[in-house]
């Protein structure tokens, strides 16, 4: 994970703003929001088998 410090991220929020419009970053920021949930909850939940069916190699 790179080190990104308030300089960077302040970088990627003007560039976000510039390139996308005052209009969509709360819808963008609601999507994100709800795809990291979505992903916290499979991660707890855990998989029901594994990705190659259970047969193994």
């Amino acid at each position: 994970m790179p080190n990104l410090g308030y300089g960077e991220l302040l970088l990627v929020a003007v560039i976000a703003l510039l390139v996308l419009g005052p209009e969509r970053i709360p819808e963008l920021a609601s999507s994100l929001g709800r795809a990291i949930n979505a992903f916290r909850a499979a991660w707890r939940e855990g998989w029901d088998e594994p990705p190659d069916g259970g047969k193994g190699r």
